[in-house]
């Protein structure tokens, strides 16, 4: 009995050593810290602290400090942009393949953290053996038999300067990484979107400008041709009066092109073939100007802009792998156990006295690897060096964005006054142009030269108003849209689009 006891006891004693070593173990390399938020309070030395707005145009203030909303684009007020960003976002590819990658990523940190249980596997076998006698120096003849093998085995990895579990933590810091590329998506899909709507809206005002101007001209090449005809004109006016027509009507169908080039766009975005879908119509009238424009203070941003959160995400990955890279260099203690049923036939499986079980503990470290692993440390050390840079860089980058934006709204009001402006005189200009020529006190092409100018005011005057709301929509997404009020985006990574191989 007790010789029996101390059979059981020795495979105790050999993993007492390594369970000791386990309960003491910590994870090797540096544990991950996120950067410090910034101390600017300002984006820009000499920007505004609110907008000045022109006359006679729709006012706009910034909010500092307010929270965007999750569908941000409902500031414009136009449910027909409500009705294609919902189409965009439950129907687009790109965000079906982000969600996808981000699913694998979730996958791959969960596959690595099953190495932090023991592995149970299970083997069965049958051999056909001929044993030779005579190798052992007897003097028999040869033995044939069978043997027959079934049973299950456990190994365990005690992970005592945690590979392990920096891996697990690399993972996870990679699907973080995924997860904010699919916010970046979303807020790349909805502004590409709202950029593709404010497009057909302002080229919706540009034909409808040129349409005019091409009736005026038909207008003033009939009242000319009445003009030669009663002597007041000449053939020389007829044919000025032709010209600038023909003129202005060669400028309508590139902006028609432009109309359709935006509209398969938007289909695009929508997950639909031009043939299969059609965008409603954008007037500038349907979009209301946002009066009230949300701007997220600089440490505020770090934590709501999607490039940023990746880039930090980068750096925890990094951080990690600095983890593993160092775990290479120390020695790995592991735990094997097995228990099996052998014989040489089938139906003496599963007696007592064919029961076999052996229990183990191995260690297994680097002596000399050519100093590959030290390089691979360092490497680590490297990269992390280059994530912590790449990560300044793009906090760098956003600030000059929202900078940007922010003078580029104070521009775009400036602009829009003056385009007003000349636009209301060269209108005015033209009216009484037009009204000197019909009493013979002008010439022809004093009104076609006030015609002109009252086009490019007019065109300009469009293109200003429709940017004012192009660069409104840039504001927010400079600042990271309203991603992170999304409730079901990242939940449906777990329901990854269909493929024929599923």
């Amino acid at each position: 009995m007790l010789g029996s006891f101390n059979d059981f006891s020795r495979p105790l004693a050999l993993l007492a050593t390594p369970l000791a070593l386990w309960l003491t173990g910590c994870n090797v390399g540096p544990d991950f810290k996120p950067p410090a938020e910034p101390v600017e309070t300002n984006y820009d030395l000499t920007g505004p602290a609110d907008l000045t707005n022109p006359p006679g145009e729709s006012e706009q203030h910034l909010a500092v400090g307010e929270a965007i909303a999750g569908d941000w684009w409902s500031l414009y007020r136009s449910p027909a942009l409500d009705q294609i960003l919902a189409l965009a976002i439950a129907e687009n590819r790109d965000l079906a393949v982000a969600r996808a990658n981000l699913a694998a990523a979730h996958e791959a940190a969960n596959a690595a953290r099953g190495g932090l249980f023991p592995q149970i596997d299970f083997a069965a076998s049958a051999e056909r053996q001929r044993l030779s006698y005579a190798a052992f120096g007897l003097n028999q003849p040869p033995a044939q038999f069978n043997i027959f093998q079934v049973g299950p085995s456990v190994s365990y990895s005690l992970d005592v300067f945690g590979r392990t579990r920096r891996l697990v933590e690399e993972r996870d810091a990679q699907a973080k990484i995924q997860e904010y590329q699919l916010d970046a998506t979303y807020l790349s899909l909805t502004g590409n979107t709202v950029a593709g709507a404010l497009l057909l809206a302002s080229l919706d005002a540009q034909v409808k400008a040129m349409q005019d101007i091409v009736a005026a001209d038909q207008d003033m090449l009939g009242l000319t041709q009445k003009q030669t005809e009663a002597g007041a004109a000449t053939r020389l006016d007829i044919e000025s009066a032709r010209s600038q027509l023909a003129a202005d009507r060669a400028l309508l169908p590139p902006l028609q092109h432009q109309q359709s080039v935006a509209r398969h766009a938007l289909a695009l975005l929508v997950g639909k073939s031009p043939a299969q879908w059609t965008p409603p119509a954008f007037t500038l009238d349907s979009l209301i100007l946002p009066a009230h424009v949300p701007v997220t203070l600089p440490s505020k941003l770090v934590h709501q802009r999607p490039d940023i959160l990746a880039a930090e995400a980068e750096l925890h990955a990094a951080t990690a792998a600095v983890g593993v890279a160092t775990a290479e260099l120390y020695p790995d203690i592991s735990l094997t156990g097995s228990i099996s049923q052998i014989a040489v036939s089938p139906s003496s499986l599963f007696q007592p006295a064919s029961t076999i079980w052996a229990v183990a503990a191995a260690v297994s470290g680097p002596l000399f690897h050519g100093g590959s692993l030290e390089a691979q440390k360092r490497a680590a050390g490297d990269n992390l060096d280059a994530a912590y840079a790449t990560y300044q860089q793009t906090v760098l980058a956003a600030f000059a964005q929202v900078a940007d934006a922010l003078d580029a709204l104070q521009s775009d009001a400036d602009l829009l006054g003056g385009e007003r402006q000349a636009m209301d005189s060269a209108r005015i200009s033209l009216d009484l142009t037009r009204r000197t020529y019909t009493a013979g006190a002008a010439t022809l092409l004093q009104v076609l030269d006030s015609q002109r100018l009252y086009q490019r005011a007019r065109l300009g005057y469009i293109r200003a108003a429709a940017q004012r709301h192009v660069d409104t929509a840039q504001l927010i997404l400079a600042m990271g849209g309203g991603w992170w009020n999304k409730t079901d985006l990242v939940a449906r990574d777990r329901e990854p689009t269909k493929s024929p191989t599923h």
